[in-house]
């Protein structure tokens, strides 16, 4: 998953984008509104944690701009504001979720989980696809109740297949969520994991497709 944060305060900001980088997602960092409005207009999220007290544009008026573009993207507000006006303001203006600071760790991680299902329909956080079932709390992938040894990229690569399964992925769109600013991504890399994760899953019935010129698939052939 592909995460846009904005937050002032670097030392808050390296110590969670390390935190979510170790729980396998992708972090874009930006430290003032700005910055942050830049980013949305250029680049593919999943996600954005929103600081309201920024430089620049405040972090409203960086939501307000952002659904002023019919933008649908799930946004978590994270701020020291705590009055119930802050709150009613953030979510009137189009955050999904508000939390205060300070906050643990795990829920900011379940509050995200629950945003991520929401947006794909999703309401449990097991996913099931055939003999095949993701855990996405823990990042826990088994198959006929045994566990199914994936790499993290792998992980991610199948994650973003079973959020969207029965619908062809492109690869832009894959590149987009696995990798952020900074990345080195090889011109085949893409190619590469699809490659590893389907050799992982044919032998269970659960194969990518590739639809030539479009992107990937991820489908049962005992379906068929």
């Amino acid at each position: 998953m592909r995460i846009l944060l904005v937050e002032d305060d670097s030392i808050l900001a390296n110590a969670l984008s390390g935190a979510l980088r170790q729980s396998g997602h992708v972090v874009d960092l930006v430290s003032d509104g700005n910055s942050a409005d830049t980013a949305l207009c250029h680049d593919v999220y999943d996600l954005m944690l929103l600081d309201l007290g920024l430089p620049g544009l405040d972090g409203l008026q960086v939501l307000k701009r952002l659904r002023a573009r019919k933008s649908h993207l799930p946004v978590l507000i994270l701020t020291a504001r705590d009055s119930l006006a802050d709150r009613v303001s953030g979510l009137d203006f189009g955050a999904d979720d508000y939390l205060t600071k300070p906050f643990d760790l795990p829920e900011l991680e379940a509050r995200i989980r629950a945003l991520v299902r929401r947006k794909h329909g999703i309401l449990d956080t097991l996913i099931e696809f055939g003999p095949l079932r993701f855990d996405t709390a823990g990042k826990r992938v088994m198959v006929n109740d045994q566990p199914l040894e994936l790499s993290a990229r792998e992980i991610g690569v199948l994650e973003i297949l079973l959020l969207r399964a029965g619908r062809v992925i492109s690869k832009e769109h894959l590149a987009d969520r696995l990798y952020g600013w900074g990345d080195e991504v090889g011109d085949n890399a893409i190619e590469v994991g699809i490659h590893r994760l389907r050799k992982k899953l044919e032998p269970v019935g659960i194969t990518i497709r590739t639809i030539r010129g479009l992107g990937y698939l991820l489908d049962m052939p005992s379906a068929n």
